[in-house]
């Protein structure tokens, strides 16, 4: 068993670098204990999301792709790297690889995103811990106005909706980590918050 402190637990702890360091490989609970602090202080950096009508209609419009697809195998740029790989198409399921990551610890990775509407988008994935979104063009963050916690009897091939008002034509990477390998994989839905129907 480990002599060294246990893991911080918060986002914004910078104590984890050194205590890696300098104590060894954590064991599997401490990174479990760590992922799951950090999802859970993502959680609560964003608000939740109202309920709405539309935002319902669209998750369980998003679980009938989760669930029966299309899918589309997709493996995200190192964080650094040429983001070259496009998520855009709508009413597709994206079976996300991260790679591993070359700047802290862990898996991350970023994939791009060209909304063809201005609007609130809704992104959606099958793991707690929600995504970052940057301007490409600026490198600029842009702000997540609200998170949605998807109920297991709602959907269970989806957990978490992150919406995000983004403008038409302008490319935006969208920024993915983990701490768990299980984490490293998931499956990505972006969907138009203001859902209209569309055939097949």
């Amino acid at each position: 068993m480990s002599s060294c402190p246990s893991l911080p637990k918060s986002l914004f702890a910078s104590g984890v670098v050194l205590l890696l360091v300098g104590c060894g490989a954590p064991t599997e609970e401490e990174w479990e204990s760590l992922e799951s602090e950090v999802s859970t202080s993502e959680a609560a950096l964003l608000p939740a999301c109202p309920a709405s009508p539309e935002l319902s209609e669209v998750v369980e419009h998003a679980c009938v792709h989760a669930e029966n697809g299309p899918f589309q195998p997709v493996t995200a740029a190192a964080l650094g790297a040429p983001v070259l790989v496009d998520v855009s198409t709508p009413h597709t399921t994206y079976k996300l690889t991260l790679p591993t990551s070359t700047q802290s610890w862990g898996w991350a990775g970023r994939v791009s995103f060209l909304p063809d509407a201005s609007g609130e988008f809704a992104f959606m994935l099958s793991r707690v811990r929600g995504l970052r979104i940057y301007d490409a063009a600026t490198g600029v963050e842009v702000a997540r106005e609200c998170r949605y916690q998807v109920p297991a009897d709602v959907c269970g091939a989806l957990k978490t909706a992150i919406v995000a008002d983004l403008q038409a034509d302008t490319e935006y990477h969208l920024e993915f980590q983990a701490l768990l390998s299980r984490n490293a994989s998931f499956s990505l839905l972006i969907e138009e918050a203001a859902h209209h129907p569309h055939a097949g």
